[in-house]
């Protein structure tokens, strides 16, 4: 059942989402940019948690000071990301793309002509939203995603709608048809699909070595690489002043040699290694407000995923 609190949230989201896109820009952002600061200055337990996983960013000599400078960036870049999210349907289409700078577009695109599937694999950072809007414009079009299932379903539906209104397919993380099989199916079509994979939400994930730490990422991408043949890209984001920039990185080749999930795992480590650089370029812009950490995940659930690991489970 939907409680009072979920149903206010949702309606507050719709409303919040109708006057965004109708006040002027410089308006929405000075607002936005003050809830930020607002969040930051609460220091409430998200905010919390963001610090502790930009503690391991920037490594043990950096002090409180530089810390809470750069949480506060970083709140400030999550206030972007959410502002752009909600105004994407009345930004030109002709400034997103010309405000986009990619690195290595190619390498995609390539794969995509020629037939081959294609995973992009990212972690939490800059507007992937917008890249993924700027990647159908720029003639891949429509790719295939997974999102984490919103409460209440009335929020989760209108978030739902408003990415498959920008041309994406949206599968739930949770509930329905086999997630992994239609991914597959996409894949195996020549199409391309993007995983956001750099938190373990599933409980099943793979351990990697992350900021000299275990951390605990999503085996997906590379196990859809394996099941399937298609090129698995690295993708990381950042803002820039007035655009985006993104960099898609060289191809995470299949092992030749191991069992399927020492495969999975070698890739998700070399993943994790791209995400790494990526994050220490721009730590900034990496939105992570949640556990990723071996240490900072709930011990019940740890143990569950360390129990499906020894059977055999997961990707």
């Amino acid at each position: 059942m939907t409680s009072v609190k979920d149903r206010l949230g949702a309606a507050g989201y719709a409303l919040g989402w109708k006057l965004v896109c109708r006040l002027p820009e410089s308006w929405a952002r000075a607002g936005f940019l003050f809830f930020a600061d607002l969040a930051w200055r609460r220091q409430g337990p998200r905010v919390m948690m963001l610090e502790g996983n930009l503690r391991r960013v920037l490594g043990p000599a950096a002090s409180g000071k530089q810390l809470r400078a750069l949480s506060r960036q970083t709140m400030r870049s999550y206030s972007r990301y959410w502002l752009e999210a909600f105004r994407l349907p009345v930004i030109p289409i002709d400034r997103i793309m010309a405000g986009m700078h990619v690195i290595d577009e190619e390498t995609l695109l390539a794969n995509l002509v020629s037939g081959r599937g294609v995973i992009v694999a990212l972690p939490h950072m800059g507007n992937y939203e917008q890249a993924g809007y700027w990647i159908i414009n720029r003639g891949a079009g429509s790719f295939t995603t997974v999102a984490e299932r919103l409460k209440p379903d009335s929020l989760f539906r209108r978030f739902l709608a408003f990415r498959e209104g920008l041309g994406m397919e949206v599968l739930p993380a949770t509930g329905g048809a086999s997630r992994f099989g239609v991914l597959a199916q996409r894949l195996r079509a020549g199409r391309l699909v993007c995983l956001v994979s750099d938190r373990d939400v599933t409980g099943g994930g793979i351990e990697v070595e992350f900021f000299g730490e275990k951390a605990r990422m999503m085996g997906g991408p590379a196990a859809l690489a394996v099941q399937t043949g298609a090129a698995l890209l690295p993708v990381t984001l950042w803002f820039e002043d007035s655009g985006w920039g993104a960099q898609i990185h060289d191809e995470i080749p299949v092992p030749a040699e191991g069992t399927r999930r020492e495969k999975i795992a070698a890739m998700t480590q070399q993943l994790a290694d791209v995400y790494e650089a990526g994050i220490r370029a721009h730590p900034e812009d990496w939105h992570m407000l949640q556990p990723v950490f071996t240490a900072d995940l709930d011990p019940d659930r740890l143990a569950a995923a360390e129990a499906r690991a020894a059977v055999g489970g997961g990707p």
